[in-house]
């Protein structure tokens, strides 16, 4: 059976690439909801697809490491007259020598790491690495106290740059929904409705499902009894939309239009509202400054920012999400949704220990800074103190040396 890559089985068969960590965490970054397709498959080491290919990934201090799986299968066509036939299983295929991850030919099959520079600019600009994030963490934490405590131990956060297809049509599973759900419903989406790649461990990988065969009319019964509920007829009807009014290639030519016409491109759509356009936006079409506004970042705005926007309403509005929008656009600049990211991944549960650590850090930082206040008061005060005791000395020493005769001298005094 096919397993999962690891790097201390077998170094020589992965790729690396430079890459600190300060600039990419992978936990974070892939963890944070921004992606619905990677797994921890080991003790840091994340597996998913993407670009039509199957990865495993992990990183030491320094480097990001990448093991890419060849002669991905594509079994089946992904239509719905098949979609039975993609859960199917295959072949037991035996990687042998797997201590030593050689390459092997077994019947056809190979899986080794590919020695392309595609595959490596492939995940540069997946992971926008061209973009020096320490310099921007810096510049958020500059003008912003908060984000520099949480960005002390939230270090590494990027904003993913993917297919604006399978971007769309994730985020439109997100409604009403939370973090573990939504890739379920992903992963039963792409495992019926996406062309199989590759079976690793009885885990079959599938890329994501076109949009003709998401706009096909059987689509949102099946997605109904896969409990995709009525975000079913939003996946059918938006695939089907797309086609009709505008071209396969819409959604990436969008990258080019200006980010408030893209975002109300994409309301047009069934099942998106300006929340998950603003994802949309930030997360595959270059819209670095979109900030997608929900209600967890309406309380961060409201309780690290004190930001009053829809204060006393309960739900948020097209207007309360354009304002705390525009509020952290003029506090962190051309950057402000992957700044936002930041603090949106802190905000999690599932991240919650490392946000204690945050707290703790800022705790520190604060009692340091009443010291160092405190200290620096404690000296202005000694050296006020000193400086009037100074003063009195030298008074009394003055007076002494110009102290004037005596009325009580006698004239005899007077007169030696």
């Amino acid at each position: 059976m096919l397993q999962h890559a690891l790097l201390s089985v077998g170094c020589k068969a992965w790729r690396a690439l430079s890459c600190p960590i300060s600039e990419l965490r992978l936990d974070l970054t892939l963890g944070c909801g921004q992606t619905f397709r990677w797994r921890e498959t080991g003790d840091g080491h994340w597996t998913g697809v993407m670009g039509g290919r199957v990865w495993t990934l992990t990183q030491t201090d320094d480097t990001l490491w990448y093991y890419v799986y060849t002669n991905q299968n594509n079994h089946g066509t992904g239509s719905v007259s098949e979609m039975g036939s993609s859960a199917e299983s295959v072949p037991d295929k035996r990687l042998k020598g797997v201590g030593s991850m050689k390459q092997e030919d077994e019947e056809g099959l190979k899986v080794t790491s590919v020695h392309d520079s595609t595959e490596q600019e492939l995940l540069k600009d997946y992971f926008q690495l061209n973009i020096q994030l320490e310099n921007l963490y810096k510049d958020w934490g500059a003008c912003d106290d908060h984000f520099r405590h949480i960005a002390s131990i939230f270090t590494g956060v990027r904003m993913l740059k993917q297919d604006p297809v399978e971007c769309l049509f994730s985020f439109i599973c997100s409604s009403n929904n939370h973090i573990s759900r939504i890739q379920g419903m992903v992963e039963r989406l792409c495992h019926t409705l996406g062309p199989r790649l590759l079976t690793i461990e009885d885990t079959h990988y599938h890329d994501f499902p076109t949009l003709q065969v998401l706009a096909d009319n059987g689509v949102e019964a099946c997605l109904r009894d896969l409990g995709f509920g009525y975000r079913a007829r939003f996946l059918q009807q938006s695939a089907r939309l797309i086609l009709d009014k505008h071209s396969p290639d819409w959604l990436h030519q969008l990258r080019g239009a200006p980010y408030e016409e893209a975002r109300e491109a994409l309301r047009t759509l069934p099942g998106v509202g300006v929340k998950v356009a603003d994802c949309v936006c930030l997360m595959s079409l270059d819209k670095l400054d979109a900030v997608p506004v929900d209600t967890h970042v309406w309380q961060i705005a409201k309780r690290d920012y004190g930001c009053s926007s829809g204060n006393g309403q309960k739900t948020l509005t097209d207007k309360v999400h354009r304002e705390i929008g525009d509020f952290f656009r003029q506090l962190w600049g051309p950057y402000a949704g992957w700044a936002h990211s930041v603090l949106f991944c802190a905000d999690l549960k599932k991240f919650q220990k490392l946000k204690e650590r945050a707290a703790g850090v800022k705790a520190e930082w604060v009692k340091s800074e009443g010291d160092q206040k405190g200290k620096s008061n404690s000296k202005k005060q000694k050296d006020r103190l000193s400086e009037r005791n100074d003063a009195k000395g030298k008074t009394a020493k003055k007076m002494k040396l110009e102290k004037p005769f005596s009325r009580n001298r006698t004239v005899k005094e007077e007169g030696e």
